[in-house]
């Protein structure tokens, strides 16, 4: 399929080929969201932890009597009906990383970018950059090219003023191609493309 190219200043500049391989497939929703659980399940840092019965030190003498207390017989100061006692089956510190094949993993992102081509949220442009690293300049660009809520994923290597003017652009995230997941590709309505980043992305999923 061809889509046009576009310039930051809103200028056409030619087309590009695109590979329906890779962006003219039909979305699965289900095969999307295998992969958004797993980004988000390996994002979890996992430290929650409380101290449970052989984490704390209380007494280990027998409380009250054996027998003729009227309460229950309790031998350990640790349990978790007392006062400063541990925490009875509470969470530990583990890797809530799970498995995805390789496979999937690759033909997720092929899905989100066919996914942004079929609703009409692609936009590839010619050079990711900017002659200076101006946050105003980059929201002129962005209004022009009607961008509210977008990533943007350049080439091998980001532009340093398009890094720079895009830190303080809401909703707007900025992406090598090397970077470029499924997750962040869903999260924004519009993905835009440099044309460096469309060859590096289908000699990737190839």
């Amino acid at each position: 399929m061809k889509l046009d190219v576009t310039k930051f200043d809103g200028k056409k500049s030619g087309s590009v080929d695109l590979d329906d391989a890779i962006f003219g497939l039909e979305p699965r929703k289900d095969i999307l969201h295998r992969m958004v659980r797993y980004q988000l399940a390996k994002r979890q840092q996992g430290t929650h932890q409380v101290q449970e019965r052989g984490d704390v030190s209380k007494t280990t003498k027998r409380i009250g009597n054996q027998k003729g207390g009227g309460t229950a017989r309790h031998g350990n100061g640790s349990v978790s009906q007392f006062r400063g006692g541990g925490k009875a089956h509470g969470p530990r510190s583990r890797s809530h990383a799970h498995d995805l094949p390789k496979k999937v993993r690759a033909l997720a992102l092929k899905h989100a970018l066919s996914a942004k081509v079929k609703s009409e949220e692609l936009i590839i442009v010619d050079e990711a950059a900017l002659k200076a690293g101006k946050t105003s300049d980059l929201v002129k660009v962005l209004e022009k090219m009607g961008v509210t809520n977008g990533l943007i994923v350049g080439g091998s290597e980001l532009d340093a003023n398009l890094s720079k003017a895009a830190r303080n652009v809401k909703n707007l995230d900025v992406l090598p191609s090397q970077g470029a997941n499924v997750y962040d590709i869903l999260r924004r309505h519009t993905l835009v493309l440099s044309k460096e980043a469309v060859a590096d992305l289908e000699a990737r999923l190839k």
